[in-house]
């Protein structure tokens, strides 16, 4: 085993899942509700600790279909949040990785959550962690592809595919 001179910090991931309501008309977001200090009883995104023999991107699916018993494999890498003091327990930075699927699969609370459930993006409950100040972030880059999307659509349809061969 290794030892180094210099402290290190635990690698987290957490899983942004936001889902469409379609009966709604609504933008989710699935939050559990957490077991376990720190935060015991708060509500947070769905993540953990990275095990030593797997990527970041096993350990999010791993850790969302642990505590919620959702199955999702499509993530795409968000944000990496690593304000030092985002965990009680000690210096902790977490991959973030979001992905949009529909809200109707139901979740329930397993492993370390006590709840799982999807909540509307302007009633969210008191979160844990530095949880808030993420959705935050994802809510401002979806609103930015959202609009960035239209105006690459404008600018396209005046484009036609020769303009584009190099």
């Amino acid at each position: 085993m290794y030892t180094y001179k210099y402290p290190r910090p635990a690698l987290t991931t957490d899983a942004l899942v936001f889902g469409f309501d379609k009966e709604q008309k609504k933008l989710k977001i699935l939050l559990i509700q957490r077991k376990n200090e720190p935060f015991k009883g708060k509500w947070a995104l769905p993540g953990g600790f990275v095990d030593m023999d797997e990527t970041v991107e096993t350990c999010v699916s791993r850790e969302l279909e642990e505590e919620t018993g959702l199955k999702i494999k499509k993530f795409e890498q968000l944000i990496t949040a690593s304000k030092v003091d985002r965990d009680p327990r000690g210096r902790t930075v977490s991959v973030v990785f979001w992905t949009l699927i529909n809200a109707d699969y139901s979740a329930k609370g397993l492993d370390d959550a006590s709840d799982a459930n999807w909540f509307t993006i302007t009633d969210l409950p008191e979160l844990a962690f530095d949880h808030f100040d993420i959705i935050h972030f994802a809510i401002n880059q979806l609103k930015f592809r959202l609009s960035e999307k239209e105006l690459f659509t404008e600018f396209f349809s005046e484009i036609s595919v020769d303009d584009l061969k190099i």
